[in-house]
Order: structure tokens, then C-alpha cells, then sequence
């Protein structure tokens, strides 16, 4: 039987081999897919992001976490899939149209998949109506919304205008992010949330769910 330890371990340091290679072990030895992840696995990045608020970790460091929490969830992904499981929540993510940064917003995603959600990345440069499709077509719970430059804040309003058009806003959260948006922006422009980085944006999405 694997040591399951060495799976919150491998994720908390960032060493994707080593967490590959123990969620590898623990599928063969038929370890429960929803005990992996509920007891290591979100647990793990769960303090990865303590660390990031408390200044102990800094982007480096989330990004090798998240990457090793990637690498682990995608071997144990068809065996949730068999069993039926039901994700946290379901994600639409994507950066704005106008704007091609997406590191941000990359991070963010991997925190959520880190965090138990369904994502779907839209990638950057992304027009309100691709948002309004995707939402419609994955049953999001949740829409995120980057931006890294000020210029293209307003295609956030945007996008909450292209929801309210296709008369589906009251069926999905905005939460929206990046460097120059601020909790004030995200109440002007009638969001359901404001996420300062990505460890904020995993408890935000856990409390619109």
C-alpha cells in the first residue's frame, strides 16, 4: 500500500514527479479516487495557499504546487469519472477580450482544479459571447473573468452585460481578477465576487458555491 502522505508532501513542494508517481501507486493499490483527493490532494493546496497569503510562498512556488496537483488529478480523473463523483463546482475562466496575459489567470485556474472544481479554460482574448456559450454549454456555477491591463476592465462589464442579454445572469456567479481590478470595480460593475489572487479566489468560489 502506498504511502499516501507522500502524495500532500510531493504536492506542498512542488515535486511533480514525486506526486505523479505516489497517485500512480495509489490508483493501482485501488485506493479510493475521492479519498486521495479529499485528504491529500485539496488539503495540500489548501495550505499551499495559506502559505501564499502568509508570504511563506510566492507565485514560484504555487505554480510547481499546482502543477504537481495537475499532473496527479489527471491519473485519477477517469477513476472519479467511473464512480460518478460530482466536482466542487463547475468553472468558466478565461482572460478578457483585448487581453492576451493569462500567467494570472493560469494560476488561478490550477488553484480551483487544486480545489476540487471542474474548470474550463477559455484562454485569453476571449469575447463576451464565448463566455455566454461556454456557460450555457458547461452548466457553470461560477464564471472568472481576468484582466491584467486597464484598458480592458470594461470588457468585464461586458461580459455581465452579454449574460444579462442572453437572459442567463441569474444562473451563473462572476468573479472577477488581475492587477488592476479592485473590490470596488467588481461592485460597480454588478460581479459576485472579487478575487486578489489566487488563494482568495479558491475561498471566494467556495463561498459563492
Amino acid at each position: 500500500m502506498p504511502e499516501l502522505q507522500k502524495l500532500y508532501d510531493a504536492i506542498l513542494r512542488g515535486d511533480s514527479k514525486a506526486a505523479i508517481g505516489v497517485a500512480r501507486d495509489a490508483v493501482a493499490a485501488g485506493c479510493d479516487p475521492q479519498d486521495l483527493i479529499g485528504k491529500y490532494m485539496i488539503p495540500a493546496m489548501d495550505e499551499v495557499g495559506r502559505r501564499f497569503a502568509s508570504e511563506e510562498y510566492f507565485v514560484p512556488e504555487m505554480l510547481l504546487s499546482a502543477r504537481a496537483m495537475k499532473g496527479s488529478l489527471e491519473l485519477i480523473k477517469p477513476l472519479l469519472a467511473a464512480q460518478g463523483a460530482q466536482p466542487a463546482g463547475r468553472v468558466v475562466i478565461g482572460t478578457v477580450k483585448g487581453d492576451l496575459h493569462d500567467i494570472g489567470k493560469n494560476l488561478v485556474a490550477s488553484m480551483l482544479e487544486g480545489g476540487g472544481f471542474e474548470v474550463t479554460d477559455l484562454g485569453a482574448d476571449v469575447p463576451p459571447e464565448k463566455y455566454v456559450q461556454a456557460v450555457q454549454e458547461k452548466k457553470a456555477d461560477i464564471l472568472c473573468l481576468s484582466a491584467l491591463l486597464t484598458v480592458t476592465m470594461p470588457s468585464m462589464k461586458a461580459v455581465i452585460d452579454a449574460l444579462g442579454r442572453a437572459q442567463i445572469r441569474d444562473k451563473v456567479r462572476v468573479m472577477i481578477g488581475g492587477a488592476p481590478v479592485t473590490q470596488r470595480f467588481a461592485e460597480e460593475i454588478g460581479a459576485d465576487a472579487y478575487g486578489q489572487d489566487a488563494s482568495a479566489a479558491v475561498a471566494a468560489a467556495r463561498s459563492l458555491i
